[in-house]
């Protein structure tokens, strides 16, 4: 698997159910699908693309790993590349904005009851991302952060069920601030620094902006640190 996957891609890979029929969504070149059927993790996919280039590229890389008939390539945007006859049971949406992929599940939300886990790894706007799976009936079971190339990147593993969640828990994610890994603490220390060149701009007499950047500040240092000190 380490063969054709990135990082970010072996980290996805983990979360994928064994004997799950998985639907990649964007799914590129098909490097995952690929990778888990090659490691046993999977016995059939469906890469979907709604690009023509990476289509082609996808369809190639099945041929040429002979994958062919495990692996079929769809030409098709997000939820429309399966029906229920697929018998999909997890989906994969990588390297998208979380608002993107939030849409993406709106679009075809009435297909994912028979979906048992949905694996998804948005490039930014997280917290729009879970409260779209907090709003529909998906409770993020488990997550992990991780950097690749300088920059960090977040897994959001969902299935079906209800759970609270408070805004925190949209911002930053309920199992990543109880676990507060290294990579955690490492980007929301580099948030508030941001936060605190941002601040440090604003001219005193501004004092609505400043205390919505100080409040932004203090809740991270909550998080990371248990007080606003």
């Amino acid at each position: 698997m380490d063969m054709i996957l990135s990082s970010r891609l072996r980290d996805v890979a983990t979360f994928v159910p064994t004997g799950s029929k998985l639907l990649d969504v964007g799914s590129d070149h098909a490097y995952l699908p690929i990778a888990l059927i090659k490691a046993g993790i999977v016995s059939s996919a469906i890469a979907g693309e709604v690009v023509r280039g990476p289509y082609d590229s996808a369809v190639k890389n099945v041929a040429d790993y002979g994958l062919s008939s495990q692996i079929e390539v769809r030409l098709a945007n997000g939820l429309a590349a399966f029906e229920a006859r697929d018998a999909v049971t997890a989906i994969s949406i990588c390297g998208m904005g979380g608002r993107l992929i939030a849409d993406i599940l709106e679009a075809g939300k009435e297909k994912l009851m028979s979906v048992e886990r949905l694996i998804l790894q948005p490039n930014n706007r997280e917290d729009d991302l879970r409260h779209w799976l907090s709003e529909n009936g998906f409770t993020i079971v488990a997550e992990k952060i991780m950097t690749e190339n300088g920059k960090f990147y977040e897994i959001l593993v969902a299935e079906h069920g209800w759970d609270n969640v408070t805004e925190r828990d949209l911002r930053f994610g309920k199992h990543l601030a109880t676990e507060k890994s290294e990579v955690f603490i490492s980007k929301w220390q580099r948030e508030i620094g941001k936060l605190e060149v941002a601040l440090a701009q604003i001219p005193e007499s501004n004092e609505h902006d400043r205390s919505a950047i100080s409040k932004k500040i203090n809740t991270i240092k909550e998080v990371l640190y248990g007080s606003g000190a």
